[in-house]
This record gives C-alpha cells, structure tokens and sequence, in this order.
C-alpha cells in the first residue's frame, strides 16, 4: 500500500465497525475529520460523527463488512466491498459499498461511504 495508508489499519478499522464499538472506531477518526454517510448531510468533528454512528449502530442487531479490494495513491485511498447488516428481528440483507477516505498522520480526515441503503430498508 502506498504512504497514503501508512498508519490506517482498515482491518481494524472494519472490525471496529462490525463490533459497532463507537469509541474504538473513532480511534482511527482525526478530531476535524468530515464524515458522509449516503445521502446524509456531512458531519465534521468526533463528537459530530460520535453520535451520527450511535443513532446508526442502534437501528441494527450486527453489521459485517467483507472487504474485496483497497486501493491507494497519494490523493487518498478507496475500499470497496460488501456489508451485511442484521435488523433486530434477525433479518440480514447483503449490499455492495464503496468508501472514500483520506488520511493525514495515521487518522482519517475524510470519509465518505457510497451505498444504496434502498434495500436494507425494504420491507421484508
């Protein structure tokens, strides 16, 4: 990987996701961090993106993400691959995600994730 990833783990950075673990995650999160969820509006700062992840977290039982590919230059890195969320009535539905991120001394400054959270939310 290029020197664009040095000090991100995006291993650890999913794994922290899938353990919906708020405070390990935002370890890897700079302090002015911009973070884009979908559509949503962007939000910048720990405590911004803190409580943007809780409010998502609580709206599923587990989340796994499986990444297919990272791909890295000096602009910035790009991961893509699929999550499975699992609803609170045990529902599980697979969607394709693709995240942009960059990142300056080891810790994400920006992060924007692409996905079609359309299925997810259907009826079952």
């Amino acid at each position: 990987m290029s020197a664009a990833t040095a000090g991100v783990n995006f291993e650890k950075l999913f794994a922290s996701i899938d353990a919906m673990d708020t405070e390990s995650f935002l370890g890897f999160i700079a302090d002015d961090c911009t973070f884009r969820f979908g559509a949503s509006a962007p939000v910048t700062g720990r405590e911004g993106i803190r409580a943007s992840v809780n409010d998502f977290f609580s709206m599923f039982a587990g989340l796994r993400h499986e990444l297919h590919r990272v791909v890295a230059d000096h602009n910035g890195i790009v991961c893509e691959g699929e999550v499975t969320y699992t609803h609170h009535d045990g529902r599980s539905v697979t969607v394709p995600f693709c995240n942009v991120f960059e990142a300056e001394a080891g810790l994400i400054s920006l992060y924007r994730i692409y996905i079609d959270m359309g299925p997810v939310f259907a009826a079952a």
